[in-house]
């Protein structure tokens, strides 16, 4: 594996987040030299950021059934800074009307006092939509946006897999410098790409912190790494880490057994404070690798995989107790 970025990989650099994320913060240091410690000295280099700070904002996945300005209010009601807002197909605003409808949620965050923190999107080619969607974004100061997903396909081709999605996070990620904004990849287990922290790393790591940002998640890289997989993902990803939900599991026995007599289990998704991530743990070695950007309460308690089936003002209730758990970590 290189250490060192790979010259048909590169894309040209571009300083526009400088000022604006954690991960420009390491990524100056490792391009002056200091990959060996460059999660330490980016902590230590936070620290005298005095624009420095978290933002803790909430997925609105589970509150689609709201119209926008209510779900901006309903987030400042509960103590939260702003919105991780859907802009995808069957989303909050659909890829088509994000010239129309993205400058409204704007104005509407900004009316109730909170911000769209960032966009979750399906970009995972340059296309028309992708375009669009960036475009906007850039019209109105949104610096960041999660791109869409790679599946995992068949066995035993897994290894070519990763060089052609490396490929593609390029491609994405040229058409997001035109419009100065970071594309951030998100880790989630199961068969996607990727699935975790330290196969994100493989992904991303012949380009730069201003390039491609790291999405990590407290649920998916603990169900995939629960030993300590998900730390030494997170060690491997500090310079460019820009983005982090904040969300919980737990295992439950399933119905049944399968044809060979073993037993089935399900994965849930339950409150923060009450699932299988250390949470605690999580979030003191973030501090320790310096960053306090933007996290994302993932709220996700409607369906089949929650624990229990919340309606979107009981989902609501259990973000603003998430909510008031999770501050109470950095306080």
């Amino acid at each position: 594996m290189r250490n060192t970025p790979h010259p048909h990989n590169r894309l040209p650099r571009r300083d526009f987040l400088k000022q604006a994320s954690f991960s420009a913060l390491a990524g100056t240091m490792l391009a002056g030299g200091a990959a060996g410690s460059a999660s330490v000295q980016a902590g230590e280099a936070k620290k005298a950021d005095s624009t420095s700070g978290y933002q803790l904002g909430a997925f609105t996945k589970s509150f689609q059934d709201m119209p926008i300005p209510e779900v901006c209010k309903a987030f400042k009601s509960i103590g939260l800074d702003g919105l991780d807002l859907t802009v995808r197909p069957k989303g909050h605003i659909l890829p088509e009307n994000a010239e129309k409808e993205l400058p409204q949620a704007c104005a509407a965050a900004k009316e109730a006092g909170v911000k769209i923190l960032f966009l979750t999107t399906m970009i995972d080619e340059p296309d028309k939509n992708a375009e669009r969607i960036l475009a906007t974004a850039q019209e109105q100061r949104i610096d960041r946006v999660k791109i869409g997903y790679y599946r995992y396909k068949p066995l035993g081709t897994l290894a070519q897999q990763l060089k052609e999605t490396t490929k593609k996070i390029g491609k994405v990620a040229k058409l997001c410098q035109k419009y100065e904004i970071l594309p951030c990849v998100h880790v989630h287990s199961n068969a996607f790409l990727p699935s975790h922290g330290t196969q994100l790393y493989q992904l991303i790591q012949d380009y730069s912190p201003q390039e491609v940002g790291a999405y990590v998640d407290m649920l998916h890289m603990v169900k995939e790494g629960s030993g300590d997989g998900w730390r030494q993902g997170l060690d491997l990803l500090a310079p460019w880490i820009s983005l982090c939900a904040v969300k919980n599991f737990a295992w439950e026995r399933g119905e049944g057994r399968d044809k060979h007599g073993h037993q089935k289990w399900d994965v849930k998704t339950v409150p923060v404070a009450d699932g299988i991530s250390p949470i605690p743990e999580y979030v003191d070695v973030l501090r320790k690798l310096g960053y306090e950007g933007i996290f994302s309460l993932h709220s996700e308690y409607k369906g089949r995989h929650s624990w229990k089936e919340l309606s979107t003002q009981e989902c609501l209730a259990q973000t603003a107790v998430d909510a008031k758990y999770f501050r109470s970590l950095w306080s």
